[in-house]
């Protein structure tokens, strides 16, 4: 089976661009060393990208003329404050403009570090506050739901173990769903047949982790293994996961199955391929994993992060606390 030829690539830099050559030129380079030095993936890079590009064109807007260097240079920490209010007046969130100050911050950085431009101003700037969130996960019997009524959801027997598959590496090794979809027919097949316990997974920047695979999720791929009928004629390096009509998944069936299982089951519309990541880790958590191999599992690069998609219980931590601590057990 030949593999879906990939989308055209999108242009460095949408135009118009509000620029003269010499910023042009060093965006240009600074989305080549984010891809290539940062290993960025490419939906990362596009939105630093448009980021950085909405920035330059309010500096034009604001200035009255596209800049070059020299007046990025030059610009102050009010002229950085009326591109966060723009952004506030135009009501764009405040997640979405803290993303967008760091992309900006980033590629200013780029230009010190290349002699290019140096700005202090932009140091000066705070990031907007943001709402505290924390992702909601499942309840352990709504998770089991889900995987269950998932087997014979589709009228199709390999597509419905198709889908319980891909959800069982979701909440069963919490996987992102990109991860999930990346996975090869030479993978799977050499884990099955050497019946081995573990996968290694390439995370986002590139980051990899070994994750351990339960029975239950090595069972839900080889149920779907055997009844796929396009994996038989399958090339070793094509998707594992394959849609109705033979090229590899798209994201948003899966996103649609999901979506269709919460209103067959009255489940929340926060009931999301990723709310079974969450609730991998807050499960794992309630059952008295520690953040650190929890962080390990899901890949993340700062435990704070791990802390946020774990809904972490403040009170079973605080009696862990007096549990463990030298100083809560004296007299």
């Amino acid at each position: 089976m030949k593999r879906k030829s990939p989308a055209p690539a999108a242009p460095l830099l949408p135009p118009p661009l509000a620029a003269q050559e010499d910023v042009a030129a060093a965006l240009i380079a600074w989305v080549a060393w984010l891809g290539a030095e940062r290993r960025a993936g490419d939906k990362t890079v596009s939105a630093y990208r448009r980021d950085v590009h909405d920035f330059v064109g309010f500096v034009a807007g604001h200035r009255g003329e596209p800049p070059n260097l020299a007046a990025l240079a030059s610009l102050r920490q009010s002229d950085f404050r009326a591109w966060l209010a723009r952004r506030a007046r135009d009501k764009l969130a405040r997640t979405s403009t803290a993303r967008a100050l760091s992309s900006v911050r980033g590629f200013f950085r780029f230009l010190d570090r290349r002699g290019l431009v140096a700005n202090a101003a932009i140091a000066l700037v705070r990031t907007p506050k943001l709402p505290k969130s924390v992702p909601k996960a499942l309840s352990v019997g709504d998770a089991r739901d889900l995987l269950t009524e998932s087997e014979t959801d589709a009228t199709v027997e390999w597509i419905a173990r198709r889908d319980t598959a891909i959800l069982t590496l979701l909440y069963g090794a919490g996987l992102r769903i990109a991860e999930a979809l990346s996975l090869t027919k030479r993978t799977v097949e050499d884990l099955l047949r050497r019946r081995v316990t573990t996968l290694a997974i390439t995370g986002k920047g590139g980051k990899q982790r070994i994750v351990p695979l339960l029975p239950a999720v090595t069972a839900a791929l080889s149920a779907y293994r055997a009844t796929c009928p396009f994996l038989v004629t399958a090339e070793p390096d094509d998707s594992f996961f394959i849609g109705a009509r033979g090229a590899p998944l798209d994201p948003g069936v899966v996103q649609r199955a999901v979506r269709r299982l919460r209103e067959k089951l009255g489940l929340p519309q926060s009931t999301t391929p990723h709310a079974l990541r969450h609730s991998f880790a807050t499960h794992l958590l309630g059952a008295g994993g520690d953040l650190r191999t929890i962080q390990e599992l899901l890949g993340h690069a700062s435990l704070s992060t791990t802390q946020r998609y774990t809904d972490v219980d403040a009170a079973r931590l605080a009696a862990i606390y007096r549990a463990a601590h030298p100083r809560a057990r004296s007299g």
